[in-house]
């Protein structure tokens, strides 16, 4: 299983970035969870977007989602339909894409997709977002999203080999009522949860990258910096 960065700024992109987008990806198996602005090009210089099984969209945010609206238009224009596996609720973003271009589908049981083991954990966020485990071959990776909380989310990353998590603050920034982690908060998540890896991410343009990787070390010795273009191997 590879997993690769189209994009992981927080809120809006950076200078030649991209906000969220992660491609996962097994021999001809390929998924992509979020679809943020600039994902939609990042993803077309590796592959078209019917080679994708299906996108999985966290929440409905735009920093997380607005690529579907382009993609929407490719779509219409090849004759292409794809998955998408999404929250249940309304979001006015998910209705302006609504129609044949995109199979919805509500996120629910545990399910296969190819050759991935699929399972989903609602999450805390102010619209309703979900943290999504992806298995293969003894392998775990789990994803975050925008995240603040949830409850059993320590068991639902438990000992995954990456754990890709919402680290957007540092601990000066953080107080109570933001919608996202602290990296320390992550770091912490990362030690409960005994994973082998984390990876933080959603890091906003002009953050101290630096100072965050930092504060999550200090908390989790395994820890690295999502940077966009980056691959692993898991």
């Amino acid at each position: 299983m590879k997993f690769t960065i189209l994009g992981c700024d927080g809120t809006y992109p950076d200078a030649h970035g991209a906000t969220s987008g992660y491609l996962v990806t097994s021999g001809e198996d390929r998924l992509l969870l979020d679809a943020g602005s600039g994902v939609l090009a990042g993803l077309m210089a590796l592959y078209k977007p019917e080679d994708l099984r299906a996108i999985i969209l966290t929440h409905w945010h735009n920093d997380h989602a607005c690529d579907m609206l382009p993609l929407k238009y490719y779509l219409m224009i090849n004759k292409k339909t794809q998955r998408v596996l999404n929250p249940r609720e309304k979001h006015p973003l998910k209705d302006l894409v609504k129609g044949n271009e995109f199979r919805f589908e509500d996120f629910g049981a545990p399910l296969t997709i190819g050759g991935f083991e699929l399972s989903f954990l609602p999450v805390e966020h102010p619209v309703p977002a979900y943290a999504v485990k992806i298995r293969l071959d003894g392998r775990t990776l789990v994803y975050t999203g925008d995240v603040v909380g949830g409850e059993g989310l320590a068991q639902f990353c438990h000992k995954a080999d990456l754990l890709v998590c919402d680290a957007s603050f540092t601990t000066a920034q953080w107080h109570e009522g933001l919608p996202h982690f602290s990296a320390a908060q992550a770091g912490q998540l990362a030690k409960e949860a005994k994973v082998k890896q984390l990876m933080i991410t959603h890091a906003q343009p002009g953050s101290d990258k630096a100072l965050l990787l930092l504060e999550a070390r200090q908390e989790f010795e395994h820890s690295i910096q999502a940077q966009k273009g980056m691959t692993l191997s898991l």
